[in-house]
């Protein structure tokens, strides 16, 4: 069987992956804030996922059934929450592997509650309020809290957990106070109409992080799913301005191997037509310059533009499916075949390199 010899590789730093869990979590804790910590992220690796058992996750969370099933396997006991709505093929999945699941449909609802009575199991349900982002959940809250009123009354087999939202992900809806204290207001409801309190009222994701450095956040949300706000920690900062101190950026790093380095024309030679992937692209003309070519490509990654060259004096120029084009005109490395270029990362790069195969990972 082929052995890959070496490179690319991601090189994972679990030291700082747990201090940015722990990070978060303490800023969230003062606040009376539980994190569900999502590895979709990072595909659910095993070594990372335990950093987050291990710093005190209440929750540990994933939009992929595939990605949460091995936890169990390799010993992880923090309770497992689906945090994508889930398909109606797959109800029957989600009760075995899931402790939780957001959920925004009557129709999977009743699937869920048939499936935990076939397997004599309580499942546990966040009903999804949808409140301007338009992704998951429901537009009609008296709609929502009826059926919050139906899963507390007549689905044996499901209890009623709490409410949630998403802001964000989808329609780029600021998660303010007061769009927050939307879902507040719907859970109030649906307490008054079921006679309890409410465990869960999560509000959202790592957009939400702003409203408790801000030290805004409704009190009564108690839960936040965190992502890209602990693997990453690079939106909040860069996008809008707000961060923890101590948290790492550079918890992922991509490794990748020079497989030529020539001296070439800037600007492609003939008639210009589509790209392998079928765009049309505009090259800038800056004459004849030195270029690298690494053994890597957007099959791997996804997007070039979302590398960050480590590199001095290198640009990422663009890719294919297995190259990436680097300009060294001016690196003061004599960069030459074989030598190794290490990037910094995007969320969406990580999410890409974890699920690729042809991806080594080295923790650290």
């Amino acid at each position: 069987m082929y052995k890959k010899p070496g490179y690319p590789k991601l090189i994972v730093d679990l030291q700082k992956l747990r201090t940015n869990i722990e990070k978060v979590q303490n800023a969230c804790r003062d606040q009376g804030v539980e994190i569900a910590g999502v590895i979709k992220g990072c595909t659910g690796l095993i070594p990372c996922a335990m950093q987050y058992e291990q710093a005190g996750c209440a929750y540990i969370g994933s939009s992929r059934l595939e990605q949460l099933e091995p936890l169990k396997e390799a010993g992880i006991q923090a309770p497992l929450m689906m945090v994508r709505v889930p398909m109606l093929s797959e109800a029957a999945e989600v009760v075995r592997i899931c402790d939780y699941s957001l959920n925004s449909e009557v129709n999977v609802l009743r699937a869920l509650n048939a499936q935990a009575r076939i397997q004599d199991k309580q499942h546990r349900v966040i009903l999804m309020a949808d409140c301007g982002d338009l992704r998951e959940g429901f537009w009609d809250k008296d709609e929502m809290v009826e059926v919050a009123v139906m899963v507390e009354n007549d689905l044996h087999n499901l209890d009623l957990a709490g409410v949630g939202v998403n802001v964000g992900c989808y329609g780029s809806i600021m998660a303010t106070p007061e769009k927050l204290q939307e879902l507040v207001d719907i859970a109030e409801r649906i307490e008054e109409r079921i006679g309890r309190e409410l465990e869960i009222i999560s509000g959202g994701a790592t957009s939400s992080l702003m409203r408790v450095i801000d030290g805004d956040l409704p009190s009564r949300i108690n839960m936040l799913r965190v992502g890209e706000g602990i693997l990453l920690a690079y939106d909040l900062p860069h996008l809008y301005g707000y961060d923890i101190p101590g948290m790492y950026q550079d918890a992922f790093k991509l490794r990748a191997e020079v497989i030529e380095v020539k001296t070439k024309p800037s600007h492609p030679v003939g008639e210009i037509g589509f790209d392998a992937f079928g765009h049309r692209i505009q090259y800038e003309d800056r004459g004849m310059r030195r270029r690298a070519l690494l053994g890597i490509g957007k099959c791997d990654y996804g997007d070039p533009d979302e590398l960050i060259c480590c590199e001095e004096g290198a640009q990422v120029l663009g890719a294919s499916s297995d190259h990436t084009i680097l300009d060294i005109e001016d690196a003061p490395r004599d960069l030459k075949v074989g030598d190794i270029v290490e990037f910094d990362l995007k969320y969406a790069t990580i999410v890409y390199l974890t699920n690729s195969d042809n991806i080594e990972k080295v923790y650290i």
